[in-house]
């Protein structure tokens, strides 16, 4: 599929992509999320521990690691749009599964199949975003992309603490209720949007284009791309930074409501709320320091803006027993955190990948940030059967804050303000 011609696309064809990848997005984080405020429940239904609690969410996210970099290559191939497709409506489907698992065994299969699907979005979605956005407005386009995972974080925990922790409703109620429209959002992807396209701003150089991809055609660039992707330091530093961060975003995401429940009081639907101030804060930081980012030119400056911030705030929501400060401390981190900064780093990742491995390079940095993903839940929870407090995961997640900070400003080379695509 992606072997057919590049199409001319007129100047607000990126808006599209943009609002669609921005739904996608929150159907994505939604119906993961809505797991989240039920881990209590569903762990007195099985009869489980902390870290079998957090084994169901790193299974999930050990398939999904897993599938980035071949469904990213895969994309590249064959068709962005149709890996999109395919990886929603089995992400949906497998959602709707979840509800009707009846042992833990079978809960942990279809959590690991729900995983596979859902590793099919990262890198298609974004190389698509980055083929159609204006490069003037790319970091800013992405963080409008990026929030709607924040949308879909808040949504997801904001139903299912209602449905369940508010109306008592069966925990099987969220999962049934976001499968089908999960699944429709696939489709919406493959007939709505184009393979490859051409911005405006490079139309002019259409031709060109053209009889430069000829030789090419049976180069063997795919077959290095890996290699020149994790050879290349300023991507390896980007990808450092990436688990650092998505593993504290884990630990926030995974195990505060349970944390807000066991161990600062919270009762309720007012857990839903309180988690969801860290989605909510992400949104606003997301698109200023997005917008900085696409006016100052300098990835490094933000980073060692933001990352102190984050890992500050980080310690402090275990440390802090004030329920005030407590807040204000979730809502710095999610201006902070890993969605404020993730538009920031994608858009670093997209201006050092080799251009025809654009989603090859976008999978890999989500493949090295998702093994956070994928340690975070488990460890946390096994260190909380273990100390009797989820706090010293936290705490874990400061001290690795650092290290990746440090690797980043060791390692990363900065991208210029006029260096493109």
């Amino acid at each position: 599929m992606n072997k057919k011609e590049a199409v001319s696309v007129s100047n607000k064809y990126w808006i599209r992509v943009v609002a669609l990848s921005f739904v996608g997005w929150i159907l994505m984080y939604a119906t993961r999320t809505i797991f989240n405020p039920l881990m209590p429940v569903i762990g007195e239904e099985f009869g489980l521990s902390n870290a079998d609690l957090g084994l169901a969410n790193s299974i999930f996210f050990l398939t999904y690691a897993i599938a980035q970099i071949p469904l990213g290559a895969l994309g590249d191939k064959i068709g962005r749009r149709f890996v999109i497709m395919i990886g929603f409506l089995l992400f949906g489907a497998m959602t709707y599964a979840t509800g009707l698992a009846t042992t833990f065994v079978m809960f942990l299969f279809i959590r690991a199949v729900a995983g596979i699907g859902r590793g099919s979005y990262y890198g298609p979605q974004y190389a698509l975003s980055t083929e159609a956005i204006p490069t003037r407005r790319l970091t800013l386009g992405t963080a409008i992309i990026n929030s709607g995972m924040a949308f879909g974080t808040s949504g997801g925990f904001l139903l299912s603490s209602y449905l369940v922790l508010e109306n008592g409703e069966h925990w099987s109620r969220p999962f049934f209720i976001m499968g089908v429209p999960t699944m429709i959002i696939g489709l919406l992807f493959f007939f709505v949007l184009k393979e490859k396209v051409v911005r405006p701003e490079d139309q002019g150089n259409l031709q060109d284009q053209a009889k430069q991809s000829k030789p090419e055609e049976n180069d063997d660039s795919s077959n290095i791309s890996l290699k020149a992707i994790f050879g290349n330091k300023s991507l390896l530093a980007a990808f450092i930074l990436c688990f650092v961060s998505i593993y504290a975003n884990f630990v926030v995401l995974t195990w505060l409501p349970t944390f807000l429940i066991e161990e600062r009081g919270f009762v309720g639907s007012s857990v839903g709320f309180i988690s969801s101030l860290v989605p909510w804060a992400s949104i606003p930081g997301a698109l200023f320091f997005a917008s900085r980012a696409d006016k100052l030119g300098s990835t490094k400056k933000l980073v060692y803006i933001l990352m102190p911030l984050a890992l500050i705030s980080v310690f402090s929501i275990a440390f802090v027993t004030n329920r005030t400060l407590l807040i204000g401390m979730l809502v710095l981190y999610g201006f902070t955190g890993k969605l404020a900064m993730d538009p920031i780093l994608v858009a670093y990742v997209s201006k050092h990948a080799p251009r025809k491995s654009l989603g090859t390079a976008l999978s890999a940095y989500n493949f090295v940030g998702m093994s956070g993903a994928i340690s975070a839940p488990y460890v946390t929870g096994y260190l909380a059967d273990k100390l009797g407090s989820m706090q010293i995961g936290f705490y874990v997640a400061a001290v690795m804050m650092i290290v990746g900070l440090i690797a980043f400003a060791l390692m990363a080379k900065e991208t210029s303000k006029t260096e493109t695509l």
